[in-house]
């Protein structure tokens, strides 16, 4: 489930979650391909650390696009 894209200029990275294994992975794409992949317990704090990555993205002017 993509949880958010961001775009700048003709790329764009998107945060990708999934399950696997009673586990959580959040992973990063850019441009449809894997750059980082973190696996967590709880959804939660996969989730939370999307948001932090996302706001991250945005001060250094990436623009947030669904």
């Amino acid at each position: 489930m993509r949880l958010w894209r961001v775009r700048r200029r003709h790329d764009h990275i998107d945060a990708v979650l999934s399950e696997h294994d009673a586990r959580w992975q959040l992973e990063f794409l850019r441009n449809e391909r894997s750059f980082l992949a973190w696996r967590y317990e709880h959804r939660e704090a996969a989730v939370a650390e999307a948001g932090a990555r996302l706001q991250e993205l945005l001060r250094a002017g990436w623009t947030s696009h669904w």
